[in-house]
């Protein structure tokens, strides 16, 4: 595991982060995204959509628990499991997507699907701080996401 953190000052300031980690992703990521409400989880899920093209800007999937975003490149899975148990998430069909080579997975709130997913996940961690500020606390678990993670940290520094 490897730890990272970086400071965010405002939501341009997320969203351009966002937008330089998805230039990164070539599709079989898995990205776990926690923090509390308002911090710049789904923000963050906007920036990725951006930068990899796709037509529609994700919103909050806190009611529809998933969305599917695609082109023909890529493959993003937004998942808000804010109000769902483990025992609840057994028929949102994971096992298809970790089966598409194109998907790109970032899930808030992903604590009911640990346990489904494979080990190699970055996890993201958003603690706000005074006014706009975020503080995103990074941790690998794996060959591709210490990638992910190394990277995001380079970028973050230009």
């Amino acid at each position: 595991m490897q730890t990272a953190q970086i400071s965010s000052h405002s939501r341009q300031e997320t969203l351009e982060l966002a937008r330089r980690f998805a230039r990164m992703l070539k599709g079989g990521e898995i990205i776990f995204l926690r923090g509390p409400i308002g911090a710049g989880k789904t923000v963050f899920v906007k920036g990725v959509a951006s930068a990899l093209g796709l037509k529609s800007s994700p919103t909050s999937a806190s009611f529809s628990l998933m969305k599917k975003y695609t082109n023909k490149k890529h493959h993003l899975f937004h998942i808000d499991l804010f109000r769902l148990e483990e025992g609840e998430v057994f028929n949102l069909g994971f096992e298809e997507m970790l089966e598409d080579e194109k998907a790109v997975i970032l899930a808030e709130w992903p604590d009911p699907i640990r346990q489904m997913m494979p080990s190699d996940r970055l996890e993201m961690d958003f603690i706000l701080k005074e006014g706009d500020e975020r503080v995103i606390t990074l941790k690998s678990f794996g060959r591709v996401s210490d990638a992910l993670l190394g990277g995001i940290c380079k970028t973050a520094n230009k």
